[in-house]
């Protein structure tokens, strides 16, 4: 028996980086939201590793924080060292990542969550989400409370039903022996929802006064930092210090030797685990020919001497792990304070969501993060702030918020989830979007803000802010265009020292900086009339004056792309009946019910050729003009 716990329009049912996000952008948009965690001191908990951004990563925060999420902001007020990741390649694949202070990290979190108007936060397992006529109408909790809502929305991270493991020790929990959540997976199973079981893993911490730093590289932070949050002014400095070691062959044959004991190898783990982080014996099993992997020491905080040794992550017997961590070079004294784990938990097929992130079976239900079978903080906290949008849309009745792929990472990320489903968890690269010169992270603002003010999450002065800056930038341009400069001694030793051909006359500063040996700084020198920009309004001007033909070719491909995004497919349109279909297309099509032909294209088992007969059908059997 249950009791009237009150009513709201939004349950929200976890409170990690996708239910931070779903909450808050929910709240914000006016409607009554309460966020349920199973551990208020686990909000925005950081069990894998102590960091925002990375590679491609670096890239979803820069676009969340321009549609107005909080990710960016959270991490520019609590991280403590930051570093530009792949700076020796172009801009499309430069990311920020930031070594953060977990629990302060947390404590910003925690406290943004309990100041938000709309928003009430509970501590309580909701066991249980009641359907009404077929949507969702109400979630229930373990002591009985029953909260009335109209929409609910599933960010359970990794507690579905999880399961440590450390050798042959198997306990149901969840992160850092954290609960683990049991009849909320039955209840979605009950509710029809094709369930999945992943595995991802945690690396051993380390108490920091038992290492030998003296053997290992330092790794320190971007002597000229970037924020990760557009609006963040005030001054960011590096406070600590990271270190490299490395595997060496003595560590390979420990884990080699007592691979019988390895739950991966022994069957005992069950999960899929992430292809993109694998656990340390995968890594030495995958690439028996690589001599040794590097490992990075990456501090938990400013008041701890915890330190993570990231590239570490195992499943292996606690006693095997210390072993192995000894023959590392600066690690022979090693003590540990944790040990690595894997852990397995329960997530849902994300063919079963639509664009929305809303579930095709259950009106009112969404998921988010790692219960939709992504990977990572970052993935987690853009499908939480889609969700959260698209709940609070729904219900005032307004247009949803779709991101296309061609609108950046995000859009890339959840099209990837909801076309191609996932077979392990996932994870977003640069590599994955085919528009990445285009999708930036430092033009993350000109693309996105414009959303962010439509939906309500941006305020007019920053959309306004932003429109001057890229004036700013497309003035610059043009006058870099327009400045000519003659070919000078002292121009002919710059380009000589550059590594590119002196000019033999007149020459502009734009077809100068077109060069890839130059940059804007190093023609300040004949650039006397220069005015006094800011450093994001030059770079952008530098950027697109040296990309510019790559540039307008993927704006072509996102033309055409766009052309089929715009033709929409019948939502009643049943696929098992058009017989010019081949019988998988016509299964797979039934099945994800794509929204366009655009969609339909990206489908795993719908050929061209299939597109083709789509196409050709609704021209003559409904009548559309293709």
């Amino acid at each position: 028996m249950g009791y009237d716990a009150g009513q709201c329009d939004i349950a929200v049912i976890g409170a990690g980086h996708a239910g931070i996000e779903a909450a808050l952008a929910a709240a914000r948009l006016g409607c009554d939201t309460v966020c349920f965690t199973l551990h208020l001191d686990a909000v925005g908990n950081m069990p894998c590793n102590p960091a925002i951004g990375g590679t491609g990563k670096g890239h979803l925060v820069r676009e969340l924080d321009a549609l107005g999420g909080e990710m960016a902001r959270a991490a520019d007020k609590a991280c403590i060292q930051y570093r530009m990741l792949n700076r020796g390649k172009g801009p499309a694949v430069h990311s920020l990542r930031a070594q953060a202070d977990r629990r302060r990290y947390q404590s910003v979190m925690k406290h943004t969550l309990e100041l938000q108007e709309n928003l009430r936060v509970k501590q309580a397992e909701v066991v249980r989400i009641e359907t009404e006529d077929g949507h969702v109408s109400a979630v229930i909790t373990e002591t009985g409370a029953v909260w009335k809502c109209k929409a609910a929305i599933i960010a359970s991270g990794t507690y579905l039903r999880g399961r440590t493991i450390v050798g042959e020790v198997l306990r149901d929990s969840g992160p850092d022996g954290l609960a683990a959540s049991g009849p909320l997976a039955a209840c979605c199973e009950q509710l029809g929802l094709r369930m999945r079981r992943f595995k991802t893993g945690t690396p051993p911490r380390i108490n920091a006064r038992t290492v030998d730093f003296s053997k290992m590289e330092v790794q320190v932070g971007d002597a000229e930092i970037e924020p990760f949050s557009f609006e963040t002014e005030d001054p960011i400095e590096n406070r600590v210090t990271c270190w490299l070691t490395y595997t060496n062959e003595r560590t390979h044959e420990i884990i080699k030797a007592n691979l019988d004991r390895s739950p991966i190898y022994s069957g005992v783990i069950e999960g899929i685990g992430p292809r993109y982080c694998p656990s340390i014996e995968t890594k030495i099993m995958t690439f028996p020919d690589k001599p040794r992997h590097q490992l990075f020491l990456e501090p938990m905080g400013l008041d701890t001497e915890e330190l993570y040794l990231q590239g570490f992550s195992s499943s292996m017997p606690e006693e095997v792990q210390i072993e192995a961590v000894h023959t590392l070079p600066g690690l022979e004294q090693a003590e540990f304070t944790r040990c690595a784990y894997a852990i397995e938990y329960d997530c849902v097929d994300p063919t079963e969501l639509y664009p929305t992130l809303e579930t095709k079976k259950i009106p009112g239900l969404y998921g988010a993060g790692q219960f939709n079978g992504s990977s990572g903080y970052e993935e987690a906290a853009v499908q939480g702030f889609v969700a959260g949008v698209n709940a609070a849309l729904k219900l005032k009745h307004q247009e949803p918020m779709i991101l296309r792929r061609s609108d950046g990472y995000i859009g890339t990320l959840i099209d990837d989830l909801v076309t191609k489903g996932t077979n392990e968890p996932y994870r977003i690269m640069t590599s994955r979007s085919e528009y990445r010169l285009l999708h930036r992270q430092d033009n993350a603002d000109e693309r996105l803000t414009h959303i962010g003010r439509r939906i309500g999450l941006v305020s007019e002065e920053r959309e306004r802010a932003v429109e001057e800056k890229y004036k700013a930038v497309s003035q610059e341009m043009d006058r870099l265009e327009k400045t000519h400069i003659p070919p000078t001694e002292a121009l002919s030793e710059l380009l000589t020292e550059k590594g590119t051909a002196p000019t033999q006359s007149g020459v502009s500063l734009a077809d100068l900086l077109r060069r890839p040996q130059l940059h804007y700084s190093d023609l300040a020198p004949f650039d006397p009339e220069r005015p006094t920009l800011p450093k994001a309004v030059t770079e952008q001007a530098e950027i697109r004056l040296k990309y510019a033909g790559y540039i307008q070719r993927q704006l072509k491909q996102v033309a055409e792309f766009t052309r089929l995004e715009n033709h929409p497919l019948p939502p009643e349109l049943d696929y098992t009946r058009i017989s010019c279909l081949r019988l998988e297309a016509r299964q797979k099509l039934q099945d994800i019910r794509p929204a366009s032909i655009g969609q339909a294209s990206r489908i795993s088992g719908v050929s061209p050729a299939d597109i083709a007969a789509l196409m050709v059908y609704l021209q003559t059997d409904h009548g559309e003009n293709t």
